[in-house]
């Protein structure tokens, strides 16, 4: 829906020059604003000065904001926000949704207004551990922002940040707006992206004809947040059990009744009683491993909620080649009395006999897998690993932490299944 003047001249050009951006155009909604251009949701704001630029960058800075409607970066930026709670950092969602969206446009050739942040240039920025081999396919604007999250949280307290100083430097201004989400369904503009990516290459121009692959498609992802509190749900619930040492009420409302009437008394109908045996999780952290201590805390927030509703006891163990240390997890700054040794090996047999000592009722290892495991254990296990592993592990459940869920597999313990 149009209702915008300012944006006219700019969208009959878009055919022209990108035909994949011109069909998602019509997907969105225009309004003149006496603010700065931005994208709120599903809407696109024209501000004034718009008008002032050349047509090549008022149709590129429109081609801009529909991908920011398109990849519904406005409703993924509110997930975020509610995902990450006080520790989300708006403006680096802000800087990699656009860092993405530039690189995207500019390497289909469209003109943007200068300076602008590019998703190269920051990868420029950041160790070399972190940088893809193919950004525009591997990066989405979740990944890139953890990925800053975490090069901001190692780079506190100093004064040489390059991703801060490159901000600074290319006069960086969000311009998403996410106080009126999108509420289309993901799978609806990961549709309408992907049809228009396919006419933009028959077309054989604009962003069509760049990208091969794109990364930041909008999908139906569910947070590994998310999956970790299912599996540590059903593992740690309490199920009630009958017990044939005692009737239930019912039994003994119908009995008592038969007895006043003379009749039959009925079956034996036995009391359902919960299990007094208190539920016990026991996280193992491999402290040679990759993970980061920004996962490790939300991971840790996220099992103390359970254990709050669950009322089960956890027990955190340190290890490498053998277990380290040893606490009792009652909050997250328990984690802070854990000796978090960084390197050296890892070995998963001295830490799963120590935590199967402890009669679990379910297992949770913190590793990358880079050692051999067990081929059988009794209790239920999940391994936590920050990357999709090379070889699935013979017993278990895989829990993928890169910001998506993957469960690899399922085995006869299953924590899905306990």
């Amino acid at each position: 829906m149009i209702h915008s003047k300012r944006i006219q001249p700019a969208l009959a050009r878009l055919p022209e020059v990108d035909p994949a951006i011109a069909a998602l155009a019509l997907w969105c909604n225009w309004r003149d604003d006496n603010g700065p251009t931005r994208t709120t949701g599903d809407t696109i704001l024209v501000g004034p000065e718009f008008q002032l630029l050349p047509i090549s960058e008022q149709t590129g800075l429109a081609a801009h904001h529909v991908l920011h409607v398109a990849l519904r970066h406005s409703a993924r930026r509110a997930a975020a926000a509610e995902r990450y709670g006080s520790r989300f950092q708006a403006r680096l969602f802000d800087l990699a949704s656009d860092a993405l969206v530039n690189e995207a446009l500019l390497q289909a050739h469209h003109a943007l207004p200068r300076p602008c942040v590019r998703a190269n240039e920051i990868a420029e920025r950041l160790p070399s551990e972190d940088r893809p081999a193919n950004l525009l396919a591997e990066w989405d604007c979740d990944r890139l922002y953890v990925v800053l999250a975490n090069h901001a949280t190692q780079r506190s307290g100093t004064e040489d940040d390059p991703v801060e100083a490159y901000m600074q430097a290319q006069g960086f201004a969000p311009d998403l707006d996410g106080s009126d989400p999108d509420h289309a369904e993901p799978e609806i503009w990961a549709g309408r992206v992907e049809q228009a990516l396919q006419a933009g290459q028959r077309a054989g121009s604009g962003i069509g004809a760049v990208l091969a692959r794109f990364g930041d498609l909008p999908q139906a992802r569910v947070p590994w947040e998310v999956r970790l509190r299912r599996l540590l749900g059903k593992a740690l619930l309490q199920e009630p059990r009958p017990s044939h040492r005692r009737p239930s009420r019912v039994w003994l409302a119908r009995d008592s009744q038969a007895r006043q009437d003379g009749t039959i008394q009925p079956a034996f109908d036995p009391a359902i009683l919960r299990n007094q045996r208190r539920p016990r999780l026991v996280v193992a952290l491999d402290t040679s491993s990759s993970i980061r201590d920004v996962t490790l805390e939300l991971f840790a927030s996220e099992a103390l909620s359970i254990l709050r509703r669950t009322g089960a006891e956890a027990h955190l163990l340190g290890f490498d080649t053998e277990v380290h240390s040893a606490i009792r997890l009652r909050s997250a700054s328990d984690l802070q009395s854990l000796d978090l040794k960084r390197g050296g090996g890892t070995d998963f047999g001295p830490v799963l006999a120590e935590a199967e000592a402890l009669d679990p009722s379910l297992i949770i290892v913190l590793t990358d897998l880079d050692a051999p495991t067990p081929s059988r254990i009794r209790a239920p296990l999940i391994w936590a690993v920050p990357t999709e592993p090379a070889k699935v592990p013979e017993t278990g459940d895989v829990l993928v932490m890169n910001d998506v869920v993957a469960l690899s597999r399922q085995s006869n313990h299953s924590a899905l299944t306990h």
